[in-house]
């Protein structure tokens, strides 16, 4: 079987693109950690990782993410900031990643219904990217939905999807819920009931979408919740996928796994249901609260293997007035957080199977 980079070559990937990887990712039964980035530091985490592991890899930014990139500091209206920052952060990607000669799906986390405006604007902005560049500036943009109705839900992402086809690029939706709570979208107490995704949604979603395009993808919800919870509290069902999967199946007559399957909420997943969620066609898989723990453990480690150096600029137990800034200079102890980050996610690759597909 051919590897990735016989058919794409390294750099931001578009939507065609996009696809031939997906394709082999389920050929080869295998997914794409997607990692939620803030800085130039957690992106520079993500591709070394990556282009150590030989895998593609996926870095998203989330509404709030892209103000911290921007500097919570600056004097613009938060909506201008989220903006700045995303653009920002996706104009570093294309300049950084092809060096590291792997292939990044870049996108966008959840967006909501009162958000939209952040997607409207860089939609606009990437417009004109494209026009110039012949290539997207996002490989992709999430819109979140799943409070809507099913309907309204649908009829946004159609004329979202429209939009994006036509930059060459690719949706992801949502139906259903994602329990827990990131980025300030708080699913903790929400009915139950929309934690799990009705097999007919999802293939009312397919039937509408595909009319249009295929340059999509589906968040469903399956149980699965954004944080770390203490065991017994998450009930995943994962035959909601296998069980859509089919239905589609039957009822349209084309191959099985049509669907391109996204799983939020993805830290703490044992391997045997990461393992189920590839057969059923999950070919994303989102990771931050795990990557956001072992950045800071990795500050914590060193501070605490460190800390007699680390109380003041001069004086430590090699003499009082022995100088400490090679402990406490940034680059050495964000290289520990870094370290530790990599060790991590090297881990998330080889769970997902991804290791050596390039």
């Amino acid at each position: 079987m051919c590897k990735i980079l016989d058919i794409i070559k390294p750099g931001v990937l578009n939507s065609e693109e996009m696809k031939i990887v997906f394709l082999l990712a389920k050929k080869k039964k295998f997914a794409i950690p997607a990692i939620n980035c803030i800085n130039t530091d957690s992106i520079n985490i993500v591709l070394e990782t990556a282009a150590k592991m030989r895998s593609p890899v996926i870095i998203q930014f989330s509404y709030s993410g892209s103000q911290f990139f921007s500097g919570l500091g600056l004097n613009l209206e938060e909506k201008k900031k989220s903006v700045i920052g995303a653009i920002s952060g996706a104009k570093y990607v294309h300049m950084i990643s092809k060096y590291y000669k792997i292939p990044v799906i870049l996108h966008t986390d959840h967006c909501d219904f009162n958000h939209l405006y952040w997607i409207n604007d860089l939609l606009s902005y990437g417009k004109k990217f494209f026009k110039k560049k012949k290539r997207p500036l996002f490989s992709s943009h999430m819109i979140d939905l799943s409070k809507e109705t099913i309907k309204k839900n649908i009829i946004l992402s159609s004329k979202y999807l429209k939009k994006i086809t036509e930059l060459n690029m690719m949706l992801e939706i949502e139906l259903g819920c994602t329990g827990g709570e990131e980025d300030g979208i708080d699913n903790t107490n929400i009915n139950k009931k929309l934690l799990y995704t009705d097999t007919k949604d999802i293939y009312y979603a397919f039937k509408k979408l595909i009319n249009i395009s295929n340059n999509f993808i589906i968040a469903a919800a399956f149980g699965n919740i954004h944080g770390v919870y203490q065991p017994g509290k998450i009930s995943l069902k994962l035959s909601i996928l296998k069980k859509a999967q089919k239905y589609i199946e039957n009822i349209t007559k084309l191959p099985n796994n049509q669907i391109n399957f996204v799983f939020h909420g993805g830290s703490g997943t044992s391997i045997i249901d990461i393992q189920k969620s590839i057969d059923y066609g999950v070919i994303k898989f989102n990771i931050d609260t795990n990557m956001q723990w072992n950045y800071w453990k990795g500050v914590l480690n060193f501070y605490k293997n460190n800390k007699k150096f680390l109380n003041t600029q001069l004086g430590n137990p090699l003499g009082k007035n022995q100088p400490n800034k090679k402990y406490y200079d940034p680059r050495v102890w964000i290289r520990y957080a870094q370290k530790q980050s990599i060790k991590y996610l090297k881990k998330i690759f080889i769970q997902l199977n991804s290791k050596n597909t390039l």
